[in-house]
């Protein structure tokens, strides 16, 4: 069976509902063969990283970035699920490993802009070589139906990916 792990910082109403309902996508009746594991983000570790066949990822925007919780995640995972850095500490060229070319979707929701937490996840992804399986869910102000449908969505297109 098939398992999509979501990783999430979810501390708001708001982050809360987007992750319900990203959930309830994933978790669809007619969706068969794929296992949900929902981790927060603090408690993730690298081995559960390397047995999910694809990610859903879902973090607030703070002060221009990811939650310091999804940072954290990334941080304590990065090099034992296949990262690589150059020689500066940056990013290096043929991350992955055995997680290179698995399938991710993101949900991001802030106040005011999303624009550095959706590029900081993006270039972490990047270098660990997964592949991007669906827009982006930028959620700025309010979470309204649209926001959830949207989430819905977004769950149910991972979970049916890996089905």
């Amino acid at each position: 069976m098939a398992r999509l792990l979501v990783v999430h910082h979810s501390p708001t109403r708001s982050t809360r509902a987007l992750l319900d309902a990203a959930l309830a996508g994933a978790r669809h009746p007619d969706l068969d063969g794929v296992e949900v594991h929902v981790v927060p983000a603090l408690e993730a570790s690298a081995d559960e990283v390397l047995s999910a066949d694809g990610y859903l990822l879902g973090t607030p925007a703070n002060f221009g970035y990811m939650s310091g919780a999804l940072k954290h995640f990334f941080d304590s995972t990065f090099l034992q699920v296949g990262g690589a850095l150059d020689d500066s500490g940056g990013a290096g060229e043929g991350g992955g490993g055995s997680t290179a070319k698995r399938p991710y979707g993101l949900w991001v929701h802030g106040r005011y802009d999303v624009t550095g937490a959706v590029r900081a996840v993006g270039s972490i992804v990047q270098a660990l070589d997964w592949r991007q399986a669906a827009e982006t869910l930028e959620v700025v102000g309010d979470v309204d139906d649209a926001a959830l449908e949207a989430a819905t969505e977004l769950g149910g297109t991972l979970a049916a990916l890996l089905s």
